[in-house]
């Protein structure tokens, strides 16, 4: 594991720095305390060759920009107090309305103007692990939340390609707490003008219905004979024109209960790299990167147009606080929030 900046102690809290950490397979995940950002995956293909496999920057600085702050894709960054849409910044709580921030026209995504991706972690490197530990404390009514969060997150590199990530939270106030991770993939590794050839399997039979603003309707509707049934392995774009906009949708995964599961796996054919995804979580966002518009260029120069990336976003479902017979993501005092996902890489043709 090295730290890219020298004198991590002697920095302000404000000033961005990046920690890689590298396997034995030859790996490496780069990760910055800003936004505790996955900023660099590397990983090898079916000949050996190590390639990145996420969008983003090799500049920090460039996640502050403005051409970026325009376009807000969260590239890779840790997403909270609540990830996804909650319906005009609006719930109820123990008989009290709060009002959220808006920043998705008039609902709130995200965690809001200033989310976690958009806060500086205090990070501890743990090299018995190969891991960093990420803290933050996010005050009583940020973005309009209710109470006090501690939140620690856990990125840990393992021997088996491995991206793990354990998410743990605590609260003096009960509060809505869904924690993720925002990276994109796109695991040909530059070679290629998008995603779309990428072929997705989802263990899911049923998504969580959404309106044009992409709120939830309370629907949960089965996947069997539409453009959303990723249950047997399909590319991403076969069918994507008839989904109006692109996926963007949260899956409801099979396997109830809060073990890891095997949520969703990735084969891209012409490099060979695979991913699979494994969740505690009940829920995995599908997002096909419908708003990158070419706007933000990243790693090797690279253009990040419509669908050059994808999302695989471990999480409960969009606005569960107005949802009641969705999931609960209330969390108490004296609970702990604990959501852990990995993200697991490898030659598909090893398997």
């Amino acid at each position: 594991m090295e730290n890219t900046n020298s004198s991590p102690q002697q920095a302000p809290i404000t000033e961005k720095r990046s920690y890689t950490l590298q396997n034995q397979q030859g790996m490496r995940v780069t990760i910055s305390n800003y936004g505790g950002t996955i900023t660099s995956i590397l990983t090898p293909d079916k000949y050996g060759r190590l390639g990145e496999v996420v969008l983003g920057f090799n500049d920090l600085a460039d996640y502050t920009n403005e051409a970026y702050l325009a376009n807000q894709p969260y590239f890779g960054a840790i997403i909270g107090r609540f990830g996804n849409r909650i319906d005009k910044g609006r719930f109820q709580l123990n008989g009290q309305e709060y009002q959220l921030a808006t920043n998705n026209g008039e609902n709130h995504l995200h965690g809001g103007i200033k989310g976690f991706d958009k806060v500086y972690w205090h990070v501890e490197e743990q090299p018995a692990q190969n891991g960093l530990r990420l803290k933050y404390t996010s005050p009583d009514g940020e973005e309009g939340y209710p109470g006090t969060v501690q939140v620690t997150v856990l990125y840990i590199l393992t021997p088996q390609n491995e991206l793990v990530i354990d998410y743990q939270a605590t609260t003096d106030q009960a509060t809505p707490i869904n924690l993720t991770n925002h990276s994109y993939f796109n695991l040909a590794g530059g070679m290629a003008q998008d995603a779309l050839d990428h072929v997705l399997t989802i263990a899911a039979d049923r998504y969580v219905k959404v309106s044009e603003s992409l709120i939830p309707t309370g629907e949960l509707p089965t996947v069997e004979d539409t453009p959303m049934d990723f249950q047997t392995p399909v590319a991403m774009g076969a069918r994507i024109d008839q989904v109006p906009g692109g996926y963007d949708h949260t899956y409801v995964l099979k396997e109830a209960g809060r073990h890891l599961k095997r949520a969703a796996t990735v084969e891209e054919p012409v490099s060979g790299r695979c991913l699979e995804v494994c969740t505690t979580e009940p829920g995995i966002q599908f997002y096909s990167g419908n708003f990158l518009d070419g706007t933000l260029r990243g790693h090797g120069g690279v253009v990040y147009k419509r669908h050059y990336g994808f999302c695989l976003e471990t999480q409960h479902f969009p606005d569960s606080p107005n949802q009641p017979c969705f999931p609960n993501t209330i969390l108490e005092p004296g609970q702990k929030y604990h959501q852990k996902t990995i993200y697991r890489f490898y030659v598909c043709q090893d398997e």
